[in-house]
């Protein structure tokens, strides 16, 4: 479900410029990257670094558009090590002719699923100690072999979410990263827990925002499509 400030929306639905952050506020601009190639999605890919779909890359131009109109000019841009946030960052900045300079960033990798990476989806089930989750192939407290748990991953993405704020205040910073960070990112700014964050649905290519002040997190739009 895709919610949003409706300051923002009525700003963004007349072309207005969204105004600065306040000097206080460090503003996340969480981007899940693009769709990664057929062959890839049948397997457990986790952190493994798999090709995009190049289909995707040209049949979804006008995403690629409408997030280039959308984000601040003036940021602070970041990436994962994984190349599927780099090439969709690069996506990005062709539609408006942008090569900023990028900052990779560990922390905000997708989950580890350790031992598990790379096996088919049929292989899973098998390994599991308890039930999948009904939206993520592992259930929110299970801890692949070699790998993380769904609250080591919020654990991990908070601290980099918190550490990034304290040294961009005052700017926007725009994150191209993964789907299971960003439901941690979500969940480290609302405080929920990992089962809960797993019901959030953060479609690639989908754009959330997320503000730190000082005494607190507010969540201005989640899991937002635009140009479709």
């Amino acid at each position: 479900m895709t919610t949003t400030n409706s300051a923002y929306t009525d700003r963004m639905a007349n072309d207005m410029p969204i105004p600065e952050p306040e000097p206080d506020c460090t503003r996340f601009w969480l981007i899940r990257h693009a769709l990664v190639e057929e062959n890839a999605r049948a397997r457990l890919y986790g952190q493994n670094d798999v090709p995009l779909c190049p289909d995707s890359l040209v049949s979804q131009v006008a995403t690629y558009r409408a997030l280039s109109a959308r984000l601040p000019r003036d940021a602070v841009w970041v990436v994962t090590p994984l190349s599927r946030t780099r090439l969709t960052a690069e996506a990005i900045w062709r539609q408006a002719e942008l090569a900023p300079d990028t900052a990779v960033e560990p922390g905000l990798m997708e989950q580890h699923l350790g031992e598990w990476q790379g096996l088919r989806h049929a292989e899973l089930p098998a390994r599991l100690s308890s039930p999948s989750h009904p939206f993520w192939p592992i259930g929110p407290d299970e801890q692949p072999p070699g790998g993380e748990s769904m609250p080591q991953v919020i654990a991990r993405v908070g601290a980099t979410m918190e550490r990034l704020a304290g040294a961009h205040r005052g700017r926007d910073v725009v994150v191209v990263s993964h789907g299971g960070a960003i439901r941690a990112a979500v969940a480290h700014a609302l405080d929920l827990s990992a089962e809960q964050a797993l019901r959030l649905a953060i479609q690639n290519l989908s754009l959330t925002l997320l503000e730190r002040f000082p005494i607190a997190w507010r969540v201005v739009g989640v899991d937002e499509v635009l140009g479709s």
